[in-house]
Parts: C-alpha cells; structure tokens; sequence
C-alpha cells in the first residue's frame, strides 16, 4: 500500500510542478512579489526615519525660569531642531506654531521652574497636528515624545508630567496622537482587506463565467443569438457586479457599523463632535467611497472578462487573473500603514497609476474629508474604465473570441534511459 501511495504522490507531483500556471502562480509570482514588496517598504521605512530627522518643534515658553531653560538646551542636545515662539498665550501659540508650518509644538507653562525647584510635581504640554496621514506621523509625534522622556530620566525622579493633545482642523482636542492613531489604523487596516478582496472575488467571478462559457462550448450558442455581441458583454459584466455590488453594499453597511463602534471607544468627557472633526467619514464621504468602488470593480471585471477570453477553461482562466493580484494587494499592504503623499514621487505615480488602489485613498479621504483626492481617483478610474471596456468591446466583435488562446507548454518528460 505505501509503495503504490508512493508512486501516486510522485505523479501527481511531477504533474503539478511541470504545469506552468502552477508554477508561475505558486512560486514564482510569490518569490518576485514579496521581495518587491520588502524593497519597497524598506525604502518607505527609510523615509520615514529620515523625514523624523528634519521634523521642528515650536517651543512656547511661559515660564522663562532656570528649569525651562534647562529643558530647552536639553532637547536641543538630543537633537531637537527647537523653533521658540513668543505668544501671550496658548491659544496663540498654538495659531503661531500652524502659521509657521510646524506640526508639533511643546508648552512650557507658567510655575514650571518653581514647581520643580519646590519638589512639586511640574506639567508639560505638547501639541501634534494629525491629520490621519499615517506612520510618518505616528512617528513624528513618538520621537519628540521619545526625547521629552530622555530628559525626564536624567533629571530628579519623575520631576513633570507630560499632557499630550492633538491639534485636528486647527482645533485643540485633549486626546493623545497615539490614540486617534490607533482608532485610525484599526480602520485602515479592515479597510484595505476588505476592498482588495471585494475586488479579487469580483474578477474570479468573471473570469469563470467566461472560461466557463468557452469550456462547456456555450459561448458559440450564445454568440450565434440574435443579439448585439456588446449587449452580450455588457450582460455579462452587469450580471457579475450585480453579485459583486451585494457584497460592496454588505461591505459599506458593515464598514458603518464597524467605524460607529470604534469611535464609541473615544472617551465621551473630551466634549468635541469627531464628526465635525473630520475624524469620520461624512455621508458624501460613503457615497464617494461607493461610486470609487463601483468604477473599481466595473473596470477588474472587465479586465477579467478580456483575459479570461484568452483561456480555454475555468482552471487557466483562474491562473492567468491571479497574476494581476499582486497589482492589487501591493498598494493594499502600504496604504495600510502610510499617506501615499508622504512617500517618494515616483513611488507615488506608482501607486496613483494602479486603479485598483483608488478605492483604498477613498476610504481615507472619507474619514481625513479630503473629498478631492477621491474624487479625482473616481475620475481616473472612469477613463480607464472606458478604455478597457473598449478593447473589451473590439475583441467581443470578433470571432477571436472564440479561437484566441493563451498556451502555456508543460514542461517536458525527461526521456528515460534505455538500458
């Protein structure tokens, strides 16, 4: 019994390893893919830490006494580039810090110096902008709260407290960056996931119908009926979205109920309205957000239904889309975790030329309110929409779609020795 497993094993082995749409889909798009995806990031990563290197820190020094002073040089030493700015109060601190274009600003209150010289317990404030735009300001804000603590350590034990708010729309709000960063990645992590694979089961579904179509030798049928062969494409591609369209609208109820249980996690005490913030997406936010991915999808089914015409059967026409996910869950993985305009220019032309990463900027834009950014992606979609659905057109006009293959050679046997 185990030598004729055995044999089964090793056949069904050799068969697999020389079918190319196995071994292109299995090992070899993974082995090009991921370290693609490692170079990218960690060149991502070095552009964060170098744009922490050139990050300035507004200073507003109320107290004037021999302790700030201290702080100061201290920071100053750590290499903090400081920026002092002279302000009557903290309101205009805080309106002088966004004029001169600083995105993170420290208080030093009246009574800081006497508090730490009578032994009392002195208070710090600090100030980030957010602006929900990613790790680059994550780790903006951490490395100046990074610095703050190495001062604190060298001092006398814990000598100050350290209150951090952020600065949302130009408008104070006493939460710390760190937590509406967390509230922001939990969203845009789902997000991301979602949408990519929203789009990869649309594509498989029109692929298959398709393949199917060609397999089963249905297709010459319905191409022989008395009906315009682009009525036949475009029913073709609206009976997928209809499908696909059900999960997108199942996707956006739960994506409203998931971001309305996250912001129930802010405390209720801080007295501010997140949705007058900005800080969740707007009811012209989810529509955006729906037409994104309706365009999106319209365009991967069409795309799918012209590379699937090529194959000969569901199976092919499965492993020659599957090459096309990588296009897909690339932007996915580092629109996760950063603002597309915080990387390099040509990282972002990149990113901006993939249609299929547009629904992804939407998402965001519908909780930052940045409407134009989804609006102009709606627009670049649509004209490649258009485009594809033309060549989908053309080739639907003519008999190539049913004679056009795509023919991938197994891998020869090799010939046995005769002895």
């Amino acid at each position: 019994m185990l030598r004729d497993l055995k044999a089964i094993v090793s056949k069904e082995v050799k068969e697999l390893v020389r079918d190319p749409r196995i071994l292109l889909g299995m090992i070899i798009v993974p082995v090009i893919m991921f370290p693609i995806m490692g170079a990218v990031m960690h060149s991502v990563f070095i552009q964060v830490q170098e744009s922490i290197k050139e990050v300035k820190v507004g200073v507003a020094d109320f107290d004037h006494g021999n302790w700030s002073r201290v702080l100061i040089e201290n920071l100053t030493n750590l290499g903090a580039n400081i920026i002092e700015i002279s302000a009557t109060d903290e309101i205009q601190a805080i309106q002088q810090m966004q004029a001169s274009n600083l995105t993170d600003l420290i208080v030093i209150p009246e009574g800081f110096s006497q508090n730490i010289t009578q032994g009392k317990k002195a208070r710090l404030k600090t100030y980030s902008i957010y602006t929900g735009s990613g790790m680059v300001e994550s780790a903006r804000s951490e490395a100046i709260n990074s610095l703050i603590e190495a001062v604190k350590r060298g001092w006398s034990p814990d000598p100050f407290t350290v209150s951090e708010n952020s600065i949302v729309k130009g408008k104070p709000l006493p939460v710390p960056p760190s937590t509406l960063f967390n509230l922001a990645m939990s969203q845009q992590i789902v997000t991301p996931i979602a949408i990519a694979i929203i789009i990869v089961m649309a594509m498989q579904l029109a692929a298959t119908s398709v393949a199917s179509e060609k397999e089963e030798k249905t297709l010459e049928t319905l191409l022989s009926l008395p009906i315009n062969r682009f009525t036949i494409l475009m029913g073709k591609l609206f009976g997928s979205i209809i499908v696909a369209l059900i999960g997108a609208i199942a996707y956006l109820i739960g994506f409203i109920y998931y971001m309305g249980s996250i912001f129930t996690l802010v405390p209720t005490e801080i007295g501010v309205d997140l949705v007058e913030l900005g800080l969740a997406p707007s009811p012209v936010g989810y529509v955006l957000m729906g037409i994104s991915l309706f365009v999106s999808l319209l365009s991967a089914l069409a795309l799918a239904v012209v590379i699937s015409a090529f194959t000969e059967d569901v199976r092919s026409a499965q492993a020659i889309v599957g090459y096309i996910y990588p296009v897909i869950f690339i932007p996915m993985f580092l629109l996760m975790y950063l603002d597309v305009f915080s990387l390099s220019l040509p990282l972002q032309i990149l990113i901006l030329a993939i249609p299929y990463s547009h629904p992804i900027l939407a998402a965001k834009a519908a909780v930052t309110g940045n409407h134009l950014i989804a609006i102009g992606g709606i627009i670049y979609v649509s004209i490649f929409t258009v485009a594809i659905l033309y060549i989908a057109a053309k080739f639907f006009a003519t008999e190539k779609i049913l004679t056009a293959r795509i023919k991938l050679k197994k891998l020869r046997k090799p010939k046995e020795k005769v002895t």
